[in-house]
């Protein structure tokens, strides 16, 4: 799944079913990623949406985090505890629970964003909000030396 790139524009039945698109649905399928965690994002109003393979050293990362520490809790909460792992259909379709859509404020419009080893899922409009916002405050390091 890390060569995953581009984004989608799909819709969501009132049941909370989306439809991945089948060139996503083929590289999964192709690299075995036929089950799927998808969880809250920690910064975004969006979820994040990982293959088995991909998902456990992230999982495995939050889980050893120390947790005497409130933020780490919160972190482990919000990642974790809201993580559900789920397999496609036979037609391809994902059923995201009720919980995570609210969490999302997804409905019938979504993005379906992808970055290579993930994928967000954005409600449309939140999404076009989101790009939309100027960066503001200093770039990082790392970043000031990387041309495209």
């Amino acid at each position: 799944m890390s060569n995953l790139t581009g984004s989608y524009s799909i819709s969501m039945d009132p049941k909370g079913r989306m439809a991945i698109p089948a060139r996503i649905r083929e590289s999964l399928e192709s690299s075995g990623a036929a089950r799927l965690w998808i969880t809250a994002h920690m910064y975004e109003r969006c979820l994040l949406v990982y293959s088995e393979e991909e998902w456990q050293p992230v999982l495995a990362k939050i889980q050893a985090l120390p947790a005497g520490n409130e933020h780490v809790r919160r972190i482990q909460r919000r990642f974790i505890g809201q993580a559900v792992n789920l397999e496609m259909d036979a037609n391809g379709r994902l059923l995201v629970p009720p919980t995570l859509r609210d969490f999302a404020h997804l409905d019938k419009k979504l993005m379906l964003v992808c970055l290579g080893n993930k994928m967000e899922l954005w409600n449309e409009d939140s999404w076009n909000a989101f790009m939309d916002q100027p960066l503001e405050g200093d770039m990082p390091a790392d970043l000031q030396n990387l041309s495209f």
